[in-house]
């Protein structure tokens, strides 16, 4: 990289905006490099070869060059295997990204969240079960970051019990329920979801009402008093949606 030159790196793109006349500027998160700036330039002539092709929820192959904070794009190809999405699965998507730009930081590589990312983004277009997805999404995101804590062991250094009740609070491990009133923000979860969400099987309904309630926990610690705008269209879209559509369980 010590000539800023950086060839056929996997990357999404997460967000688009015009730049000057002519151009875009692109936030990516790559495999290798976690998220970059570049700026597409000429993209968004009418007849520009990258305007269809730097969109995103879609596998791409980059080529960029520079050392400053924003780079210059130099070739772009669709790798594809991913439909393009739509309706609520794209909404689930660009949540995806928000959560990606809102936690991440530019040029810090994460090459452990490119896998879950991208399995993310696959499951999204194969029609598996969106809250499933999300779930397995966010912890993920969370355990990359380091802010996830241990699922397989309580407070006390013992393993999670299956028929156990625990109580999770940001930044702490699982603490047994013993009944005593509780303060502050804390999620209740069972030691089965505990363990299920450890092994990432999100399969049952119980294991994903659970993890949502603990990962909107940790996230909110996170993101401070910062607002997802993806999430609350999520949540309005799903407060109109049948009981039995897939996304009611955002």
């Amino acid at each position: 990289m010590s000539n800023g030159k950086i060839d056929r790196q996997p990357a999404y793109v997460l967000h688009a905006q015009p730049y000057r006349e002519t151009s875009l500027l692109l936030d990516v998160l790559t495999r290798d490099h976690g998220r970059v700036v570049l700026v597409a330039r000429g993209a968004r002539r009418p007849k520009a070869e990258l305007r269809g092709l730097l969109l995103p929820l879609q596998p791409l192959s980059l080529s960029w060059f520079g050392k400053n904070e924003v780079r210059t794009l130099h070739s772009a190809d669709w790798v594809g295997g991913v439909p393009q999405l739509s309706g609520l699965g794209l909404i689930c998507g660009f949540y995806l990204n928000e959560l990606v730009v809102r936690l991440t930081a530019r040029d810090d590589p994460h090459p452990e969240l490119w896998p879950v990312y991208d399995r993310a983004v696959h499951e999204l277009a194969s029609g598996r079960t969106l809250s499933e997805t999300l779930r397995r999404f966010e912890l993920g995101l969370i355990s990359v970051l380091g802010y996830a804590p241990d699922l397989r062991q309580d407070s006390r250094g013992y393993p999670v019990t299956e028929n156990a009740k625990y109580l999770c609070r940001p930044g702490h491990p699982p603490e047994l329920d013993e009944g005593y009133p509780t303060s502050g923000a804390v999620a209740e979860l069972s030691g089965s979801a505990l363990i299920a969400m450890a092994n990432n099987d999100f399969s049952a309904e119980l294991t994903r009402r659970q993890a949502r309630g603990l990962t909107r926990l940790i996230l909110a610690d996170l993101l401070g008093s910062h607002q997802l705008a993806t999430r609350e269209l999520l949540q309005s879209v799903s407060f109109a949606a049948e009981p039995t559509d897939p996304g009611s369980e955002e």
